[in-house]
């Protein structure tokens, strides 16, 4: 092997560098047995980012607009409005506003709505922000998956 591949194997990653040995992986979401393009299958990270920003604009603006008197408690007021906003919408539609406006919602592994405990574990989680950049091979964030639910387009 010439340096070039070494580092280029380095520079990918080891599910990269797997790869060219030969092993498969599979699709996002095959081990949850969903399908892999189209209505149901595992959301991509570009929509998911996407949908989060929305609904943390959303949030932003109505801190600023009603509950803030001064900047620097508008986000901790945006904050809160997230965690509340997701308890609800995703306990009740199964989506936030970001979430439906780019055709996406969060379901359980199962394929059914989540619980209660499940949508205060995820939201809680999501509010932490550290699980939410955490992913698994499926591509789900670590609040989803201790959650067992999984974000899925419509």
């Amino acid at each position: 092997m010439d340096n070039r591949q070494a580092i280029g194997s380095w520079l990918s990653g080891p599910r990269a560098a797997a790869e060219a040995q030969g092993v498969d992986f599979g699709y996002r979401g095959e081990r949850l047995g969903l399908p892999e393009e189209g209505p149901g299958s595992v959301a991509r990270p570009g929509r998911r980012i996407g949908a989060i920003a929305i609904d943390w604009g959303l949030c932003l603006l109505i801190a600023y607009g009603l509950l803030a008197r001064n900047p620097q408690a508008m986000g901790n007021w945006a904050l809160g409005l997230l965690f509340v906003m997701s308890l609800l919408t995703v306990g009740t539609v199964g989506s936030t506003p970001g979430k439906r406006l780019l055709g996406l919602r969060v379901v359980s592994e199962e394929g059914g709505r989540l619980g209660p405990v499940r949508v205060l574990v995820r939201s809680a989680l999501l509010c932490i922000g550290i699980p939410a950049l955490i992913w698994d091979r499926d591509g789900r964030g670590l609040h989803d998956r201790l959650a067992r639910a999984v974000q899925v387009r419509i």
